[in-house]
């Protein structure tokens, strides 16, 4: 079972949960991530590839009052 989590260049990535068959079904996969502004990173094991991805949060939004002082 791949870990779900790993650190990569000191930045956290979680796995995506499936597992690649080919370098090739694996690429597709990630420009899907791309595209939608994750970072990817691609690990190979035993024969089969992982995807590992993370994504910056950019804008946090706060809905209701603030609670009182």
């Amino acid at each position: 079972m791949p870990l779900n989590m790993r650190f990569i260049d000191r930045r956290k990535f979680m796995w995506d949960g499936e597992v690649y068959d080919s370098q090739a079904a694996a690429d597709a996969r990630q420009a899907e991530y791309k595209a939608h502004e994750f970072e990817v990173r691609t690990i190979q094991e035993e024969g089969k590839f992982l995807l590992y991805t993370r994504r910056v949060v950019k804008e946090v939004v706060v809905e209701g009052e603030p609670p009182p002082a």
